[in-house]
C-alpha cells in the first residue's frame, strides 16, 4: 500500500477550531474489504506511492483502518435545502480522517463518505451505496478533465455488507469514497453559526478560512468583505464553467456550496444530452428549482444565504454592493466560455444575440450539447455544412445563422486551423454521459467487475483529445439511456 497513507500527520486543522464545530467519530468498520477503484494518477501527484497490498490498502479505503489510529471528525453545518432552512445538518456520513501535504505544498483534506454514522446522521446509516460512490468517484474525476474547480476522488473502498435504500425491499451493496478538497467547508458551516448567534464563533471560522484558504485578503480594509467578493467571483466563474459543458449539480443546497468554488457533492448530477435549458436532472426536484436554466441565479440565491450568515462581520450595504457584482461577474464568465466554444479571439456584446439565436435552434431540435460543439470545432476546417444542418430541426433557420457565424468569423484574424485546434481544446469529446456511468456500475454491481470504472476515469481525464480507441465512450446515448433516472437518494 502507500506507506505515506499510513503514516499522514494526525494533527487536522479545522480540529484548532475546537468542538463548537465538529466531532470526533470513529469510522464503523466493514466486513471483507475489497479495492473498488485506485486513482493511481492522482496519488502519485500527491506523492503517494504506488499500491502493492491490496488487502491493506483496502482496510484504509472503507476506514477500517486511520492514518496514525487516530479519530476522524464530522463537522456540523445547517442550510438550506430547496430554498427552506433545513437547520442543522452536518456530515453525516462523511468523515474527515487525515490532511496530506502534496510536493507542491498544497495542504489536502481526506475525506471518508460512507464510512459509518455520526452524531449529524440524523437516523441514517452512515453509509453510500456502491453506485452513488461509482458516479461521484467518476464525476470528480471528469470535472477535473475540463477544468472545473471540484473536489477529487482518490478511491473507492467496497465490501460484502448491503444496506437498505429506497424501500424496504431493496438492499444495495455499500461501499466509501475517499476524496479531497484543499478544505470541504461550505456555505452551510457558516449558516450554522450564525442561525445559532454563536458570533464568536461565527468569528473565529471566518478567521481561520482566511488564515487558510484567503490570506491575501488579511490585508484588506475588511478582510471578511473582502474575501465574501473573492467566493462570489469563484461561485460566478465555476457555474459559467458548468453551464459551458452542459453540467447539472441537481441539488444546489447551500450546505452543497464550497467556500473555494469548488463543484461540491456528486448526487443527482447529470451532463446535458439533447439541449434543454429547462432541464432537470434530479427526479426528486418537484419544481424545477435545479433546472439547467436556474443554475446561475440559484447560485446568486445561495450567495445572499451566505452573505446574511456574515452580517455580523460586514456592514449590509457593503454585502449588498458585493453580491451586486455577481450577475456582471457571471455573464463576463460565461461569454469567455462561450468565445472560446466558438472560436473567437475577442467577444463583442452583438455575439450574445448570435448566441441567442443559436440556443433556440439547439433547443428547438434538441440537438445534444457535446456533440454539436465538437462537431462544429471540426467543421471549421472541413466547412461541411451538410453534417452541421443534419443535426438542426430548422435547416433554413440554421443555414442563415451559419452565415452570420461566418461573417462573425471574417472579423477575427486567425487561420481554420488556429481556430479549429482553439475550439477542440475547450469543447470536450468526452463527457461523463449517465448511460456510461450506468453501464459501469452494473458491471460492478452485478459481476464484481470493477476494470470498466478506471477504464472510463482514464478517458474522461482527457476529455478533449480524440482517442480513437476510446471512441464509443464519445457516442449518443442508446434509446434505453432514456429510462435513467436519479434523485438526491443516489
Amino acid at each position: 500500500m502507500p506507506t505515506q497513507l499510513k503514516h499522514l500527520p494526525a494533527a487536522l486543522r479545522f480540529q484548532a477550531l475546537g468542538t463548537p464545530f465538529y466531532r470526533e467519530t470513529p469510522t464503523t468498520p466493514m466486513p471483507e474489504a475489497i479495492v473498488v477503484a485506485w486513482n493511481a494518477p492522482l496519488a502519485n501527484s500527491l506523492g503517494l506511492a504506488p499500491q502493492n497490498e491490496q488487502l491493506q490498502l483496502a482496510d484504509y479505503l472503507v476506514g477500517n483502518q486511520t492514518p496514525q489510529d487516530t479519530t476522524p471528525i464530522a463537522t456540523v453545518y445547517s442550510g438550506h435545502q430547496f430554498g427552506i432552512n433545513a437547520g442543522q445538518l452536518g456530515d453525516g456520513r462523511a468523515l474527515i480522517t487525515a490532511e496530506l501535504t502534496d510536493p507542491q505544498q498544497q495542504v489536502w483534506e481526506v475525506q471518508l463518505k460512507g464510512a459509518g454514522p455520526t452524531p449529524y446522521s440524523r437516523r441514517g446509516d452512515g453509509r453510500a451505496v456502491l453506485r452513488s460512490t461509482i458516479r461521484e468517484y467518476l464525476c470528480c474525476e471528469a470535472m477535473h478533465g475540463l477544468g472545473i474547480p471540484t473536489t477529487r476522488a482518490l478511491g473507492i473502498g467496497g465490501s460484502s455488507q448491503t444496506i437498505w435504500r429506497e424501500t424496504r425491499e431493496t438492499r444495495e451493496t455499500a461501499a466509501v469514497l475517499t476524496r479531497l478538497a484543499p478544505t470541504l467547508l461550505r456555505f452551510g458551516h457558516f449558516e450554522h453559526q450564525y442561525y445559532r448567534n454563536n458570533i464568536e464563533a461565527l468569528q473565529q471560522l471566518a478567521n481561520w478560512t482566511l488564515q487558510y484558504h484567503y490570506p491575501e485578503c488579511q490585508s484588506a480594509a475588511n478582510p471578511y468583505l473582502a474575501m465574501f467578493t473573492q467566493v462570489i467571483e469563484k461561485t460566478a466563474r465555476t457555474i459559467a464553467q458548468w453551464q459551458a459543458v452542459g453540467f447539472c449539480h441537481g441539488v444546489m443546497n447551500s450546505d452543497n456550496m464550497s467556500i473555494l468554488g469548488l463543484t461540491l457533492d456528486y448526487g443527482p448530477f447529470g451532463f446535458l444530452d439533447g439541449f434543454n435549458p429547462g432541464h432537470i436532472c434530479n427526479h426528486s426536484d418537484d419544481t424545477g428549482r435545479y433546472a439547467y436554466q436556474q443554475q446561475p441565479q440559484i447560485g446568486l440565491w445561495n450567495l445572499h444565504c451566505l452573505g446574511q450568515a456574515l452580517l455580523p462581520l460586514i456592514a449590509k450595504t457593503d454585502l449588498l454592493a458585493a453580491l451586486s457584482q455577481y450577475q456582471a461577474q457571471f455573464e463576463t464568465a460565461f461569454a469567455e466560455q462561450l468565445r472560446q466554444k466558438l472560436g473567437l479571439t475577442v467577444w463583442h456584446e452583438t455575439d450574445w444575440t448570435l448566441v441567442t439565436d443559436l440556443f433556440e435552434l439547439l433547443q428547438g431540435a434538441q440537438t445534444d450539447w457535446t456533440y454539436f460543439w465538437r462537431t462544429l470545432s471540426h467543421w471549421m476546417t472541413r466547412q461541411n455544412d451538410a453534417q452541421l444542418l443534419d443535426l438542426i430541426l430548422d435547416r433554413t433557420g440554421f443555414a442563415a445563422w451559419l452565415a452570420r457565424y461566418r461573417e462573425r468569423l471574417a472579423q477575427d484574424p486567425q487561420s481554420s486551423l488556429e481556430r479549429s485546434r482553439a475550439m477542440l481544446s475547450c469543447n470536450p469529446k468526452f463527457i461523463l454521459r449517465n448511460h456510461l456511468a450506468e453501464i459501469a456500475i452494473r458491471q460492478a454491481e452485478d459481476h464484481q467487475n470493477f476494470s470498466e470504472i478506471e477504464r472510463l476515469r482514464a478517458c474522461l481525464a482527457q476529455p478533449f483529445a480524440e482517442q480513437i480507441e476510446n471512441h464509443h465512450y464519445a457516442d449518443l446515448p442508446p434509446d434505453w439511456a432514456s429510462t435513467l433516472s436519479v434523485s438526491c437518494s443516489s
